[in-house]
Formats: C-alpha cells, structure tokens, sequence
C-alpha cells in the first residue's frame, strides 16, 4: 500500500452536536499473520479499561478496525441478504452477557431510509460496499417544540470510510445505488432510556 491509497482512506467522528469532523489516522500496513476477531476484541477490551474518554477511545480504535478489515476479509462476506419487507438486515458476530461491546454487519437495500436516531453509545461504523448518505441533525429545542430538531449536514459515505459516532449524534442512513450496501458496526454499552427516534416534522421523539 503506497502513501497515496493511504491517503485515500477518510476517518470521521460525529460529534454530540452532529458536526462532522474528519481525523486523519496512519492507517496500518498489512500484518504478517491474520489480525483476527479474538485479537481484535482483545485490544479493543484494553482501549475500554485504559481510554475513559468516548472520542479519544474512537481514534484507537479507527486503526483496530482497518487492520481488522484489510486482513480478514471473510469478515466481508459475514452479512444477511436483506429483508425485502424491512430492507434490512443485521448479523450479530459477537455479543456477549455482561461485557459492553456488540459486533454486527448490517446490510440495507436502495430505496430505504432508517429512522432519524441516536445511539445513546459510542460507535464505529464501516461502509465494506455500496455507498450511504448520512444526514446529521441536532437538536434546536424551543418553548413550543422540546424535541425539535434540524439538519445541518449530509455526507455520501463510500467503501473504506470509518465512520465513528459519538453517544448523542443524530443521524439517519440511506443507501445510494444499485446494489446493498454493507457496513460493520461496532456499538458500546447501550443506555436504551436515551436511545431515541427523532420525528423532523412533528418534531416528538420516542425510544428506538
């Protein structure tokens, strides 16, 4: 991999106000041995005890998930064809009780929207194929409208973007093209009472 195809590669954080801010990372030189699932949850597990702070634990892990993804590639097969009545779908590679990480692949098909939502926890996502538009929203309350919210950005997300989501951004997805788009997510200890969905026009918001 030459400097310039490095260059190529974009990092970006989503703030708790939803601004976009691209972070430019060294991103990693293939490894001599597979960098595998179990070492990756590893070095993720020491980010988690030793970086309290949600956007500095983002940076580390930016060059975690390159790695992960530049070396296992099977990792990029690892996902559902689609609900044609939802249009989406959702693999679950790692979850487990009592520990705060939730590993998935997510696939969408052309022609939907996701609800406008938060997560209520960090989180990193990695477009694999297809492209996304991600539109980001932050909240504008006022006397008549508590939950009123506005957009303030659009971006089209192509393969190799890392996309890393702070516990308030507000954001919605829709895939753009012809064919699926796949995406690796990586999501910390969610708090559910502060996940929500955002309505733009009637300005109410609900749990997601």
């Amino acid at each position: 991999m030459t400097e310039n195809e490095r260059e190529n590669y974009s990092n970006w954080i989503i703030d708790n106000d939803s601004s976009r801010q691209t972070y430019a990372t060294l991103e990693p030189d293939l490894p001599e041995q597979p960098y595998r699932l179990y070492r990756f949850l590893t070095d993720l597990e020491d980010i988690l005890l030793t970086i309290p702070d949600d956007r500095d634990r983002l940076k580390a892990i930016f060059p975690l998930v390159r790695k992960l993804l530049m070396s296992s590639y099977w990792l990029q097969m690892e996902y559902h064809t689609p609900n044609p009545e939802t249009g989406w779908s959702v693999n679950t590679l790692y979850k487990e009780q009592d520990y705060p990480i939730t590993i998935q692949t997510v696939a969408w098909l052309p022609g939907n929207v996701s609800p406008i939502h938060n997560h209520a926890t960090w989180g990193i996502v990695a477009l694999i194929d297809g492209q996304e538009k991600n539109r980001f929203w932050k909240r504008s309350p006022d006397k008549e409208y508590p939950h009123k919210i506005e957009l303030i950005d659009e971006y089209n997300f192509i393969p190799g973007d890392i996309i890393g989501l702070m516990p308030d951004a507000i954001h919605s997805v829709e895939p753009l093209g012809e064919e699926p788009t796949i995406t690796f997510n990586i999501y910390g200890e969610t708090d559910f009472s502060q996940r929500y969905e955002f309505d733009s026009v009637k300005y109410t918001v609900k749990n997601f």
